[in-house]
């Protein structure tokens, strides 16, 4: 048996279920998470509240799934990227260094996740099984 077929899962599923528990939890705090989305000044709270869910628990149930992961890892990687720099860009404060860095940390661990695909143990793969156009056929063209 190779064992080699389950990491990819592994790695879906630990990067997948805090970016899933994240979007979760936004759900149930609206009011603090648009008190600090304004906080930080970026526009339109209640839009960025609703790009943030989307993004976490969507992005983070595709992954997990694997469906479609190259896109929605590229997409959690811009995502991650932006809220490193908007949120956690006081380097003066260890404690938002450190968010930072994971923020930077995650979304290098997605771009191997865009770069190398779902793996065996997948909707992507599934898909792939049954003959539909691949991400991979796509992005070729």
């Amino acid at each position: 048996m190779n064992t080699t077929r389950y990491l990819p899962l592994l790695g879906r599923l630990m990067i997948g279920l805090p970016f899933a528990m994240s979007g979760l939890s936004k759900l149930a705090a609206y009011g603090a998470t648009t008190g600090m989305i304004a906080a930080v000044g970026l526009p339109f709270p209640p839009l960025a509240f609703a790009v943030a869910v989307a993004a976490e628990l969507g992005g983070g149930i595709l992954l997990i799934a694997g469906y479609r992961v190259r896109y929605v890892a590229m997409a959690l990687s811009l995502f991650s990227l932006a809220t490193a720099v908007s949120f956690h860009a006081n380097f003066a404060d260890q404690n938002q260094m450190i968010h930072f860095l994971k923020n930077v940390m995650m979304a290098g661990g997605l771009l191997q996740i865009a770069a190398f695909g779902a793996g065996a143990l997948s909707l992507d793969s599934r898909r792939a099984k049954n003959g539909e156009p691949t991400q991979d056929a796509l992005l070729a063209h």
